[in-house]
């Protein structure tokens, strides 16, 4: 299936090309649709800087070992090429080396051929504004480049002293005997990211110090997650009072932000904005934000942003699920925002998705739908309707759910019991020869503090 429409280019042009395959080794694992993934590329275009001018589609077993899609389609994306004069290729999955460099060279001179993974770097290398967000995109890209490197990388040289983290190794004098441009450039590359990973390594250490500051404040922690263009920022904004860059573009902001947040019966939390997610999010960025998504996995609470007037709103808030999942926060108490409420109520758009993704799953989609959109408060961060709401589920869990645990606390662990007699119920102490044995109610947002005294 193709087709193809044309737009007033003022940006490059771009042309989309997706692929569904029918082996389950190469399935998509993302809950979207084909034509939804590719609905979601086209948006990456736009904040990329590109027009979408027309789009192409194939169903395969298993992809071509030289050119991703088949001869045919090779020969069609060829056709397309001369009709609509686009300048750039934008594959929805992340393409090998080699389908790479085939698909270059039957493409010529004059066309860019980019994958999703690459479009995604790029977005986030404009955003990027902090000394950290910098480092880790640059390291991403270098990590992305580097079993793809051609001749075409001759400029390295010059980029190696410098670059987004900051000064790295000189070119100057570098060159071996005998040794190639290509083998210089890659060694460029080892070397910068050598650099990138000692400088990000100062940067976590810095922020580890930053979240045991806050652990010691006893001020709880809450990340806010969610699909990127959810309304992560906009609703920080709107519970905080806080200024955070919110534009309606996909990963408009990048680099995290801690606000103060005062709670409806008097306490308080600090409340971390973080990295939005996507499908296909690449690897290499979720290697190198590390410790920007460290956050998540520290914070004391989860709060999941969903679009509730997106199309895909069930199939996003799995992907955030499965990204947490793989961050090690899938366990975390949470609390679901169902953001933009206000232009379609949350039952009908629950009941919607719910009967939407059960017809297109064979049923599959139900108890997602259930589990994740019927369970959440429905919230306009624009308009700043149903924060109290909001806020008070979130107090609710950070403060008044105890959870039942017994610990064998040494004398030395008395920071624990105070805290213990601040927040939770003690049921039972029993002294012991080396500290005391105690049954007692805690808010699960302290678990992982007690986790090493634990009795099972």
């Amino acid at each position: 299936m193709s087709k193809s429409h044309k737009t007033k280019a003022a940006r490059p042009r771009a042309y989309l090309v997706g692929v569904e395959f029918r082996n389950n080794v190469h399935k998509r694992k993302a809950g979207l649709s084909l034509q939804a993934s590719l609905e979601e590329l086209a948006l990456l275009c736009d904040t990329a800087g590109l027009d979408v001018v027309g789009q192409m589609t194939q169903t395969l077993d298993a992809p071509n070992p030289n050119t991703y899609i088949g001869s045919g389609k090779v020969d069609e994306l060829l056709a397309w090429k001369k009709a609509e004069d686009f300048e750039v290729v934008v594959f929805d999955d992340e393409l090998s080396p080699r389908h790479q460099r085939e698909l270059e060279e039957l493409l010529g001179m004059g066309t860019t051929l980019i994958d999703r993974t690459a479009l995604i770097l790029d977005i986030f290398a404009q955003h990027a504004s902090t000394r950290e967000g910098s480092l880790q995109v640059e390291l991403a890209q270098y990590e992305y480049r580097l079993p793809r490197l051609t001749r075409m990388w001759t400029h390295l040289a010059r980029q190696a002293g410098g670059g987004a983290g900051g000064a790295g190794s000189g070119g100057v004098g570098l060159r071996g005997p005998g040794e190639t441009q290509l083998e210089i450039d890659r060694r460029l590359i080892r070397d910068r990211i050598t650099k990138l990973k000692l400088d990000l390594e100062k940067v976590q250490q810095q922020r580890s110090q930053q979240r045991q500051q806050r652990k010691r404040s006893e001020i709880p922690v809450v990340a806010i997650v969610g699909y990127t263009n959810a309304g992560k920022s906009t609703l920080i904004n709107a519970l905080a009072k806080a200024d955070v860059l919110a534009e309606d573009k996909l990963f408009a902001t990048l680099d995290p932000t801690t606000r103060r947040v005062r709670l409806p019966r008097g306490h308080e939390m600090l409340l971390t904005d973080t990295v939005g997610f996507i499908q296909k999010l690449p690897t290499q960025l979720v290697a190198a934000f590390r410790a920007t998504l460290e956050e998540t996995v520290e914070a004391d609470a989860l709060l999941h942003v969903v679009d509730i007037t997106h199309p895909n709103a069930n199939e996003q808030a799995q992907t955030v699920m499965e990204t947490l999942e793989t961050l090690g926060a899938g366990e975390k108490p949470m609390v679901i925002a169902l953001n933009k409420a206000d232009k379609r109520t949350a039952d009908l758009v629950a009941l919607d998705k719910a009967e939407e993704s059960a017809e297109e799953s064979g049923g599959r989609g139900l108890p997602e739908a259930n589990g994740i959109l019927s369970e959440g408060v429905p919230v306009s961060a624009l308009k700043h309707t149903g924060l109290d709401a909001l806020l008070s589920e979130i107090e609710s869990v950070l403060f008044e759910r105890l959870i039942s645990i017994k610990v064998r606390l040494p004398f030395k662990a008395g920071d624990l019991m105070s805290m213990i007699r601040r927040a939770g119920n003690i049921e039972s102490e029993i002294p012991e020869e080396n500290g005391m044995l105690i049954e007692a109610r805690v808010p699960g947002r302290m678990l992982d503090s007690f986790k090493v005294y634990l009795v099972k």
